[in-house]
């Protein structure tokens, strides 16, 4: 594949970072009392509505909610400026039969951002409390459940508790960023670097309008949806989401992929009339995350069809039985 095309894609998989939205800004435009009585009152966001977890704690900042008990557990880890919410209909799927944690990492959906030495590595942060969650509670060979910048957490954890860790399901997550995979070392703290800035650099308004733009060209097919989520994305803390977006574009996790001894799932999303474009087919596509997660032991990967990068919102009955039939095989 074209290394343009990959760039592209790979901004698409991970870009809920270099953010934005143009309905945010109507929606953030001050309203006058005359305009609010007479215009309809707003729609509720489908997506804000959160579940209400048996128990709630902090593990090294990181935000965990439990679900339901019992059985193998599952931690739901949301992806870049994403919440709890991405993960609500999982939560509603699986809670009434096993233990179900979802995390909120540090500076995403209104959670404090990191501090210290964190702020600099929130990445190396997420990943050492990850651990941690597993380790401390005791989880029985739990399967990690990932999104974008969570898949690529998920597979981290599985390379440094392998003995630990049952299964992985990633929600197009690589262990690097694709179309950067044949840059030199050296090249990728710069290249973080220059997106942090652009990021942090960004007037509120043109964040929000990216933001938006991003979700309904490249995160979801319905565009209402879109909008909820761009919503949703903009609550989280616009300086922790470039640095989370630099250190992972500076990462390259495919060395440690021979020590995940746990079965790898990758969701490859695929929506035909945004690959089509570029000549871009669903095998094609398969054929190159493949290549990218080359030497991981146990792996499986399979299309999500009609879905573009928050496929458990495009395609939510795709998701849960592909995380059904994961978790009977184990």
């Amino acid at each position: 594949m074209k290394a343009a095309v990959l760039i592209t894609l790979a901004l698409g998989a991970a870009l809920p970072a270099l953010p934005a939205m143009s309905a945010m800004s109507a929606m953030s435009a001050p309203v006058t009392p005359s305009a609010q009585a007479a215009g309809p009152a707003p729609a509720a966001n489908r997506f804000a509505m959160r579940i209400a977890p048996a128990e709630r704690f902090e593990v090294d900042g990181m935000l965990v909610e439990r679900h339901g008990q019992g059985g193998r557990p599952l931690v739901l880890v949301p992806g870049l400026a994403s919440g709890p919410w991405v993960w609500q209909d999982l939560v509603r799927r699986f809670s009434g039969e096993r233990a179900v944690y979802v995390v909120t990492l540090p500076g995403f959906d209104g959670r404090p951002a990191p501090l210290g030495a964190a702020a600099d590595s929130p990445l190396a942060s997420a990943r050492a409390a990850l651990r941690e969650l597993v380790t401390s509670r005791r989880l029985a060979k739990p399967v990690l459940v990932g999104h974008s910048l969570g898949g690529a957490l998920a597979l981290a954890v599985a390379q440094d508790l392998p003995a630990l860790v049952g299964g992985v399901i990633s929600v197009d997550g690589l262990p690097v960023f694709p179309g950067t995979e044949d840059l030199a070392p050296e090249q990728r703290p710069m290249m973080a670097a220059a997106v942090r800035q652009r990021v942090d650099a960004a007037a509120p308004d043109a964040y929000a309008n990216q933001q938006q733009q991003y979700m309904r060209t490249q995160g979801l097919v319905d565009m209402g949806k879109a909008a909820d989520l761009a919503a949703l994305a903009l609550r989280s803390d616009r300086t922790a989401v470039g640095a989370y977006m630099a250190d992972l574009l500076a990462a390259d996790l495919r060395p440690g992929l021979p020590k995940i001894t746990a079965p790898v799932l990758v969701l490859v999303p695929y929506f035909a009339p945004d690959a089509g474009q570029d000549g871009i087919t669903a095998p094609m596509k398969l054929d190159h995350y493949r290549s990218l997660l080359e030497g991981t032991p146990r792996l499986e990967l399979a299309p999500v069809m009609n879905a573009r990068h928050f496929a458990m919102i495009d395609q939510p009955d795709a998701v849960a039985g592909a995380v059904r039939q994961f978790l009977d095989r184990l």
